[in-house]
Parts: structure tokens; C-alpha cells; sequence
């Protein structure tokens, strides 16, 4: 169960850094590039922590998944960036491919 924490942290600080490339312009603003560089930082560390124990195709699925989701709604509430329909339906898809791997797979975590 650490392991799927450490995971979730590895999408937070990913989403975060993310956030801050957009409001970094171009690594010309020193905050946000500094925020980025530690949210990348940390969204690795915190991956390869959970690759102990989760399996590399798993882990890297949700955490791209979960990641694409998690910023489709940061720029959404915070740049305005509204998806439409098609982009919903995508975001719908990646979910939909983020419970499969982690209820039908038959790949297992030790």
C-alpha cells in the first residue's frame, strides 16, 4: 500500500511541476522554473520508489494516466482551458484504461 502512496505523491508532484512549466514562460520566471524543476524531481524519485514493488508498465500507466487527467482539470480551472466533447471522451478513455490495467490485468504487484 506505501507503494501506491508514493505513487499518488509522484502524480501530485508531477502535476505540480507541470502547472509551473506553463506559468514559468519559457524558463524566464525564476519561481515557477524553480518549482518545476523540484516537481520533476520529486514526481521521479517518488516513481522509482514505487518501482520496487509495482511493475514498471503498471505504475507508468497510472501515473501517465492519472497525470494527464489530474492536469486536463488544473488547466481547466486555473488557464481556463476548457476541453470539449472530444477531449472529455479521450479523458474518459484514459480512465477507463487506468481501471482495466488495475482490475482485469492479470499483471500483479508483489
Amino acid at each position: 500500500m506505501k507503494n501506491w502512496l508514493f505513487l499518488f505523491i509522484a502524480i501530485i508532484c508531477e502535476v505540480i511541476a507541470t502547472t509551473n512549466l506553463k506559468l514559468s514562460d519559457g524558463f524566464t520566471r525564476l519561481i515557477p522554473s524553480t518549482i518545476v524543476i523540484a516537481g520533476y524531481g520529486g514526481a521521479f524519485y517518488f516513481l522509482s520508489l514505487t518501482l520496487k514493488s509495482i511493475p514498471v508498465g503498471i505504475a507508468y500507466a497510472v501515473w501517465s494516466g492519472l497525470g494527464i487527467i489530474a492536469v486536463s482539470v488544473v488547466a481547466w480551472l486555473c488557464f481556463d482551458q476548457k476541453p470539449d466533447f472530444w477531449g472529455v471522451c479521450g479523458i474518459l478513455l484514459i480512465i477507463s484504461g487506468v481501471i482495466v490495467l488495475n482490475t482485469l490485468s492479470k499483471t500483479t504487484t508483489s
